[in-house]
């Protein structure tokens, strides 16, 4: 039996860590813009790196969410796929994974 509580506090502390990380991204999206061409066109690229990490942890915030739910819906640690039981050791490495090791394997 899962300890959905370790599992949890991990989520949630990964949530928290994303949300700072969103946060300096879109003030450093915000910041004033440099009036040199050259300069002006390194900043544009640099947000568009920006916006795509930002992105990602969009979507990492999305899976946590999801995970959170499934926790408290008592569904946690089982495949939303193939319904089998997801190992703890993936799980340790990927607490927010709808998914067992076979099923991620054959969408990925």
């Amino acid at each position: 039996m899962l300890d959905t509580a370790i599992y949890r506090a991990a989520l949630m502390r990964r949530l928290r860590q994303l949300d700072t990380r969103l946060h300096a991204i879109e003030a450093e999206l915000d910041a004033p813009r440099a009036d040199d061409w050259e300069e002006a066109a390194t900043e544009r690229e640099g947000d568009e790196v920006l916006e795509r990490l930002g992105q990602s942890g969009e979507a990492e915030i999305a899976r946590i969410r999801a995970a959170l739910a499934r926790i408290r819906e008592g569904q946690y640690g089982i495949c939303t796929n193939c319904g089998e039981q997801i190992s703890a050791e993936r799980l340790d490495v990927l607490p927010e994974t709808p998914l067992c090791r076979q099923c991620a394997a054959q969408v990925g």
